[in-house]
């Protein structure tokens, strides 16, 4: 039987320890089991139990401590997740072996973690060597993206990540319950955006040829190929959640080795007597 895992990814402050909390929620009202593991070692405070954290491992404050290492905040958590990447045999114990797992990994806020250090990526190829059918989630504050060019800054992060990893990718705009009704219309353009209307609407506040040439060859990759779309997630919109689960469940075919339940049995004789009225039909035509 597989495994299933959701990296829960994003700039800090996107929400995720918030979607894992929800997550977790969400699961216990469906019955379904959902654990998680945290993998941010400057992480303070989380509001759910979890089978595995990472701060048993490192933590940051001791890196920083370490006079030897003298490492800010940044390099002190690149360092704690370098130091992860060379005990993986500590996150395989503190998982076990339980079939029909599905973990939810919440990890740092530093975007470059997912764009040119190897370590998530590593992550990822450790835990498909034992049976983790993974998918990216990718959160994006939605009160940052309610401008074009913030919302291409976005939609450039995700792209990022997901070439970096190359594992399925859904991408999420969070805290929707936190927008005023007037920023909640003007948002839902970005979900499924036109890229090249955007640009348009825009194209008065380029200053710079060569910028506005750059921009539209961003916008064009982006839309001539689908590449990037977000889902609204709103913590209050069970609904809402559940979309969200539906599709990443079906991005990592989630229920797929679930039992297929047997047809109902057809009594023999009444199956004849149908056979037999098929056949004279055809014979009287």
């Amino acid at each position: 039987m597989p495994r299933y895992a959701q990296l829960i990814m994003g700039p800090a402050g996107s929400g995720k320890s918030t979607y894992c909390s929800t997550m977790v929620q969400h699961a216990e009202t469906l019955n379904r089991s959902v654990q998680v593991v945290n993998l941010d070692p400057a992480a303070e405070y989380f509001d759910y139990p979890v089978m595995a954290d990472i701060r048993e491992l490192i933590q940051v404050d001791d890196v920083m401590e370490d006079d030897s290492l003298r490492f800010g905040p940044n390099g002190g958590l690149v360092f704690c997740m370098e130091y992860f990447a060379n005990n993986f045999d500590w996150l395989e114990e503190s998982l076990g072996h339980v079939e029909d797992d599905y973990i939810l990994f919440d990890c740092p806020g530093q975007i470059e973690l997912y764009t040119h250090l190897p370590v998530m990526r590593q992550l990822v190829e450790q835990l498909q060597q034992w049976e983790f059918r993974v998918c990216g989630v990718f959160l994006v504050d939605s009160q940052f993206m309610v401008e074009s060019f913030k919302f291409i800054s976005g939609v450039m992060a995700a792209l990022s990540a997901m070439v970096s990893l190359e594992i399925p990718q859904v991408n999420i705009m969070t805290k929707m319950d936190l927008l005023s009704p007037k920023a909640k219309k003007e948002i839902e353009k970005y979900l499924d955006p036109d890229m090249y209307s955007m640009m348009e609407d825009n194209s008065e506040t380029f200053r710079s040829k060569k910028f506005k040439k750059l921009t539209k060859a961003i916008c064009g990759l982006i839309d001539d190929y689908s590449m990037v779309r977000f889902l609204p997630f709103d913590r209050t919109d069970e609904e809402g959640i559940n979309i969200v689960l539906q599709h990443i469940d079906f991005s990592i075919q989630y229920g797929e080795d679930l039992e297929v339940k047997e047809p109902k049995e057809v009594d023999e004789e009444q199956s004849n007597l149908n056979y037999d009225e098929i056949f004279q039909d055809k014979v009287s035509s």
